[in-house]
C-alpha cells in the first residue's frame, strides 16, 4: 500500500510541473489563438541558464534561480517581437509553423552551447527525507509541489484581479472589442509570451533539481499536451486539474503495469489513451469553452 502512496504523491508532484507548463500553454492560447509548440524548449532553456548560473558561473542557487526568471522575461520579449509579431494578421498555420521551427532552434543552440550530455544541479535542499503518513518523500519533491501550487495560485489572482489579468482575459474573449476599449493588444500578446517563458523556466529548474537536465527535456511540451487538451485548452482551472491527473495517471499505471502485466514504459502512453476517452465524451475537455458555428 505504501508504494502506490508514494506513485501517488510523486504523481502529484510531477502534476504539479505539468500544471505550470499547461499554464503557459493556456495563456499563450487564450491570447493569441495559438498553440506553442516550443513551450518544452522553453522549459529545457530555463533549467539550462539556472544550471549554468549555478554551476559555471557559482552564482547562489537563490539569485541564480530570479536571475533565470529575468532572462525568461527576455526571452518571451525576443520571442514575440523577433518572431509573433511581424505575423500579426496571418494564418494560424503559418504561426503554429514558426512555433515549430523556434523549438527546433532552442534545442540545437542547447545542444551547441551545453551539449548532450545529463547535467546535474547541486544539491539544494536536505537529502534526508521527510514522512508523510509513513511514506518517505524528499524535501526536493515536497519543496517542488509546494513552489508549484504557490505560482499557480499567484497567477490566478493575477488574472482574476489586476489591471492588466484583466486586460488579458478581455483580449482573450474578443480581440477587437479590447482593442476599441483602448487595450493594447501587441502588449497583451508580448505579456502572454513572458508569462509562458516564466512557468515554463520555473518548472524546468524545478525538474532539473529532481531528475537532472538534458536536451531531450523539450519533449517534455509534448507530454504535457494531453494534459492542456484534457482541462481545455483555454481554461486555466483545467490547466491545473489536467496537469495533476496526467501525473498521477502516469506514474499509477507505469506501477501497475509493471506489477501485474511485467509491462515497462507504460507511463508513456498512459495519458494518451485516458485523454482519447475523454474526449470521446467531452470533446472541448473537463472545463474547455464549447464553441459553435454556423454555416
Amino acid at each position: 500500500m505504501h508504494y502506490y502512496l508514494q506513485l501517488l504523491i510523486n504523481g502529484l508532484v510531477v502534476g504539479g510541473i505539468y500544471s505550470l507548463v499547461a499554464l503557459g500553454f493556456v495563456v499563450i492560447y487564450k491570447a493569441t489563438q495559438v498553440v506553442n509548440f516550443a513551450q518544452g524548449e522553453l522549459v529545457m532553456a530555463g533549467a539550462y541558464v539556472c544550471f549554468s548560473l549555478t554551476v559555471q558561473f557559482h552564482v547562489p542557487f537563490l539569485w541564480a534561480f530570479l536571475m533565470t526568471l529575468g532572462f525568461s522575461v527576455l526571452l518571451g520579449l525576443a520571442v514575440e517581437r523577433l518572431a509573433l509579431r511581424p505575423l500579426i494578421g496571418e494564418s494560424t498555420i503559418s504561426v503554429i509553423m514558426v512555433t515549430i521551427g523556434l523549438s527546433s532552434v532552442l534545442k540545437s543552440l542547447v545542444q551547441l552551447v551545453w551539449g548532450t550530455q545529463i547535467k546535474v544541479f547541486p544539491q539544494v535542499l536536505p537529502a534526508e527525507p521527510l514522512f508523510l503518513a509513513g511514506v518517505p518523500i524528499a524535501p526536493v519533491y515536497l519543496a517542488a509541489f509546494v513552489l508549484s501550487a504557490l505560482l499557480f495560485a499567484v497567477f490566478s489572482l493575477f488574472f482574476k484581479y489586476s489591471r492588466l489579468g484583466v486586460a488579458m482575459r478581455a483580449t482573450a474573449f474578443d480581440q477587437q472589442a479590447a482593442q476599441s476599449m483602448g487595450i493594447g493588444i501587441k502588449n497583451i500578446f508580448a505579456l502572454s509570451w513572458c508569462i509562458a517563458c516564466v512557468v515554463s523556466g520555473v518548472g524546468g529548474v524545478i525538474l532539473g533539481n529532481i531528475n537532472g537536465i538534458n536536451s531531450q527535456l523539450g519533449y517534455l511540451g509534448l507530454k504535457v499536451f494531453p494534459a492542456v487538451i484534457l482541462g481545455g485548452l483555454d481554461s486555466l482551472a483545467g490547466a491545473a486539474l489536467g496537469g495533476l491527473i496526467v501525473g498521477v495517471l502516469e506514474n499509477l499505471c507505469d506501477g501497475l503495469a509493471k506489477d501485474f502485466l511485467g509491462l515497462s514504459g507504460f507511463k508513456e502512453v498512459a495519458a494518451f489513451v485516458v485523454l482519447v476517452l475523454i474526449l470521446m465524451i467531452k470533446p472541448y475537455g473537463l472545463f474547455g469553452s464549447r464553441e459553435i458555428e454556423r454555416v
